[in-house]
């Protein structure tokens, strides 16, 4: 077992470096078909069979769906080990099974992850609770498998950047780390030291609170019109968070998607009416 799940996630760390739509680490676009986004999952696997149900990648062939942080969160087994890597695998089978429709950018708790350094969430550790599970299930043989994690979180694009002027990624850097943030990491090998707290992968993945002025000189420097972030947490599922920002979360009962066609642009308070409530996908 512990071999075949190294080999999974080696075919996953594949078909993300392979994607027809990347050039360096950004999906890139064109104006066929539409493009479904979520925001962050944490192993709410109900949450994400909605996703694939209401996708239905197999009649939708110009469909592009945007998965990010899967793991840290969901179930956990009778000693609260996190058990999400069970839902990343499952994502993983779903990228290989549609290779240039699903895109799973990576997260801040990715880059925990690779880092193995503390993140906490409802407070508890997640890396060290999903390490300990990852112990249980795999024996002697975990440490291979979470360096095969560790490279598949690595092989993740960034960002997806679409011609109508949408861009979506986990976060943007904060106000104040604006100005440390290298968008040559768009088109460059990731290293480690990226994702440490320096680092553009850092400061990408772990920015908060983006002033209007941040988003439209960001807008500016990478050539888009409308943010769609996960990341910040929201109890209502969405927040329109700036006049070009949109902000969605699905890993709760109130969590959203958004789908959008991708010949036509948007403006953040156009995207409200693209949003779809995962509770009423069956």
């Amino acid at each position: 077992m512990p071999q075949k799940t190294i080999e999974l996630l080696q075919l996953g760390q594949t078909a993300n470096l392979k994607d027809k739509y990347r050039k360096g680490n950004v999906i890139y676009l064109g104006d066929e078909g539409d493009i479904v986004i979520t925001g962050d999952i944490h192993g709410h696997r109900r949450n994400f069979e909605r996703v694939v149900s209401f996708a239905k990648l197999d009649s939708n062939p110009e469909r592009h769906l945007i998965l990010q942080e899967i793991i840290h969160g969901g179930p956990t087994d009778k000693e609260g080990r996190c058990l999400s890597y069970e839902l990343l695998f499952d994502v993983i089978q779903y990228k290989l099974q549609y290779p240039d429709n699903v895109h799973i950018l990576m997260s801040n708790h990715d880059t925990s992850f690779i880092c193995n350094r503390e993140i906490m969430k409802d407070g508890r550790e997640m890396n060290l609770a999903m390490r300990q599970a990852l112990d249980e299930k795999f024996g002697d043989k975990s440490e291979d498998v979470k360096m095969a994690i560790t490279e598949y979180l690595l092989s993740q694009p960034l960002a997806v950047k679409c011609n109508n002027g949408l861009w979506a990624s986990h976060s943007l850097p904060s106000e104040r780390n604006w100005d440390k943030f290298d968008t040559a990491i768009f088109e460059r090998e990731i290293v480690v030291d990226d994702l440490m707290r320096t680092g553009s992968v850092y400061l990408l993945t772990w920015g908060r609170n983006q002033s209007q002025k941040l988003l439209n000189n960001a807008a500016e420097k990478l050539g888009v019109k409308t943010f769609v972030l996960g990341h910040q947490s929201q109890p209502d599922g969405w927040l329109k968070a700036g006049e070009n920002l949109i902000i969605i979360a699905s890993d709760h009962s109130h969590g959203c998607l958004i789908i959008c066609d991708l010949n036509k642009s948007y403006t953040a308070e156009e995207l409200k009416n693209k949003i779809v409530a995962l509770s009423s996908i069956l």
